[in-house]
């Protein structure tokens, strides 16, 4: 995916990115120099979440089945 970077030397995150990755307004995120580019890590939420019997980390990002199974299957490598 391509993108611009403004006026004012802000970088845009493709939507669909952000929905995949659960990037959310506040997302905090840790950018570095590598080789000729430039790498962009999100910082793990501290928040956890007790809700019944789980404790959740928190995002607002939701898990679909779909999301569940590549999980399952990357386990299963």
């Amino acid at each position: 995916m391509q993108t611009t970077i403004d006026r004012a030397g802000r970088l845009v995150v493709p939507k669909e990115l952000r929905d995949r990755l659960g990037i959310t307004a506040g997302s905090r995120v840790e950018i570095r120099e590598d080789g000729s580019g430039l790498r962009i890590d999100l910082i793990a939420s501290d928040i956890v979440v007790e809700v019944g019997d789980y404790l959740l980390i928190g995002g607002d990002h939701t898990m679909t089945d779909d999301d569940v199974r590549d999980l399952r299957l990357a386990n299963q490598r």
